[in-house]
């Protein structure tokens, strides 16, 4: 199988609306369940480059939840995958007919969603970091085309320093 290029889109304005749509779905098919929704990663963070893929954190109030969660979202057409190596976290594959997006559900205190959360506000709250996170990925993404693998690496020492700053910020 040949990898998929890695593409990365400068921000597009629809990327909330789209957000918001697929969690006004993802919450009726939950009914109440969820603590919240969240839209994380590079498209929740206005001006950012991005993949033009929508990053959603399903928070539960408890672990006890999450069964009945993938239950509904099977439902809905969501595929689960597990937690794909994230222990704590579920993956699911979208259904086909929707917009691009990575569907996961945690625990509301779970550390993958608490780290997706910290560094997408603080990246919101610090555009020149945003746009050296953006100059970033744009040179990771040119070296490491279709190696994934090594463009996250390529990312991961930025990533860590931003929540190292963010965690010293926060109570």
């Amino acid at each position: 199988m040949i990898p998929e290029p890695i593409v990365l889109a400068d921000y597009d304005p629809r990327w909330p609306q789209i957000f918001e749509e697929l969690k006004n779905s993802v919450a009726s098919a939950l009914g109440g369940l969820a603590v919240s929704i969240e839209h994380v990663g590079s498209t929740a963070v206005p001006g950012l480059v991005a993949k033009p893929i929508i990053d959603m954190d399903v928070l539960m109030p408890s672990a006890l939840d999450v069964p009945a969660a993938i239950e509904r979202l099977a439902a809905l057409g969501y595929t689960h995958q597990g937690d794909l190596g994230v222990p704590g976290r579920e993956a699911f594959l979208a259904p086909l007919e929707t917009p691009p997006h990575h569907l996961y559900v945690c625990t509301a205190n779970a550390p993958a969603a608490r780290r997706h959360i910290l560094f997408r506000n603080h990246l919101r709250a610090h555009p020149a970091e945003a746009r050296s996170y953006a100059a970033l990925k744009r040179s990771a993404a040119a070296a490491f085309a279709s190696d994934r693998d090594s463009y996250t690496l390529a990312k991961t020492a930025f990533i860590e320093g931003v929540l190292r700053r963010a965690e010293n910020k926060t109570p």
